[in-house]
């Protein structure tokens, strides 16, 4: 793994931003901006306007040719739908930068597996932002959960109202492949991100709809537990909300809540570039998040059309 961080000579990685949605401009660009260890260089997105409106509020420069920018960048984060953000991320690699993605990494493990095996042969980092696995308490609570024995069960469940039957839709609405993939793929990552490293690898798993877009998950892992994860973006604004359960020999513990997820994200940004440095694969990183895409390919492939 590369650790070539500044090819220039320059004293901090730079780091590039694709994509100009909601999330890049609460999430993204803020924390970029506002990371100590890192220079955010600049912003491209697929439309012109809307990146240079991004890279005037943080004082950025605005690249409208995205090589430019992976040849000026060490690092790239992207804020981009799935299947857009596979096939960049690949060229990105390719450039010899180190990719912080988003999840899903793609929404096929055919164009997960491209992002993970270009990462593997032009030897960059990754890290894959989970927002759990770096929020804090959540990402504590994780591995101190994954370090203690005798899990029996789980019961997750992520209940958004993106696209609620009883008021408006909320500010990420304006998402076409949220509207086309539903909760299954948009919030299912985040279940699976805390369930498989307390549980163990899934080696089974079957999936069934509800109302709505509604997708219940039931799976088996490599420990013998059984967990289930009830994933939507279209709940009832009352209805909504997030919660995971864990019951075994020591217990039931609850998944504590969380905020700042821009700090979260600096914290990823943070494990990329440490990864970077040491070549030490991230355990979030595209390896991690190819195999989410195929269990969530599995259990959607299981569903009526």
């Amino acid at each position: 793994m590369s650790s070539d961080l500044n090819p220039a000579g320059d004293s901090r990685p730079r780091v590039g931003l694709l994509g100009t949605g909601p999330w890049a401009h609460r999430t993204h660009a803020p924390a970029l901006a506002a990371h100590t260890g890192s220079d955010f260089a600049g912003v491209w997105g697929r439309r012109p306007e809307a990146a240079a409106e991004l890279a005037r509020a943080h004082g950025v420069k605005v690249y409208e040719d995205v090589d430019e920018l992976f040849a000026e960048c060490d690092a790239v984060a992207f804020s981009l739908p799935p299947d857009v953000q596979a096939p960049l991320a690949v060229r990105a690699a390719a450039a010899g930068c180190h990719l912080l993605l988003d999840k899903p990494v793609a929404t096929t493990p055919r164009d997960a597996r491209a992002v993970a095996d270009a990462v593997a042969r032009h030897n960059v980092a990754s890290v894959v932002f989970l927002t759990l696995r770096f929020a804090e308490p959540t990402a504590g609570w994780v591995e101190e959960q994954a370090a203690r024995p005798g899990w029996f069960t789980a019961a997750a469940h992520w209940l958004g109202a993106v696209f609620p039957p009883d008021g408006s839709p909320s500010d990420y609405a304006a998402s076409p492949w949220r509207r086309s993939k539903g909760g299954l793929w948009d919030v299912g990552p985040h279940a699976l991100s805390v369930l498989i490293p307390i549980l163990g690898e899934v080696t089974e798993v079957s999936a069934t709809r509800g109302p709505s877009d509604v997708v219940q998950l039931a799976l088996r892992h490599a420990s013998g537990a059984a967990s289930t994860a009830v994933l939507s973006l279209g709940a009832p604004r009352a209805a909504a909300g997030v919660g995971l359960e864990l019951r075994g020999t020591e217990g039931v513990y609850e998944l504590p809540g969380w905020s700042d997820v821009p700090g979260a994200y600096g914290r990823a940004l943070d494990a990329l570039l440490s990864a970077a440095r040491t070549g030490v694969p991230d355990p979030r990183g595209v390896e991690f998040g190819a195999r989410l895409t195929e269990i969530l390919a599995e259990a959607e492939a299981q569903l009526p059309t």
